[in-house]
């Protein structure tokens, strides 16, 4: 019995938990789901689907009076061009835009 008195108890130390590893886990999991949610929003459209089987674009406005503009004078004006279409835009050359005068 005095044996068993004198043999020393080793507890065994608990092992630190690891939060720079949990921490470095759950930021790469938010970064996934981050990029994830961020891909679901770019593939839905931008504006509601008007034309079925092609695309088709809308403009916002389709003229502008800038008034009398004076030779040399630069001018300059935005439009907002949308695709309505259910399939992807893209143009075989460069757009143009017509510049009729007193119209």
């Amino acid at each position: 019995m005095s044996q068993n008195r004198n043999k020393k108890h080793t507890r065994r130390q608990k092992q630190p938990t690891p939060w720079p590893m949990i921490a470095l886990i759950v930021g790469g999991l938010l970064l996934i789901l981050g990029a994830v949610l961020t891909y679901a929003q770019s593939i839905k459209p931008k504006a509601p689907i008007e034309v079925a089987g092609g695309p088709s674009l809308r403009v916002d406005k389709e003229q502008v009076n800038l008034g009398d503009v004076k030779l040399g004078q630069t001018v300059k004006v935005s439009f907002d061009l949308t695709n309505v279409g259910d399939q992807p835009l893209s143009f075989s050359e460069a757009p143009t835009v017509e510049v009729k005068e007193g119209c």
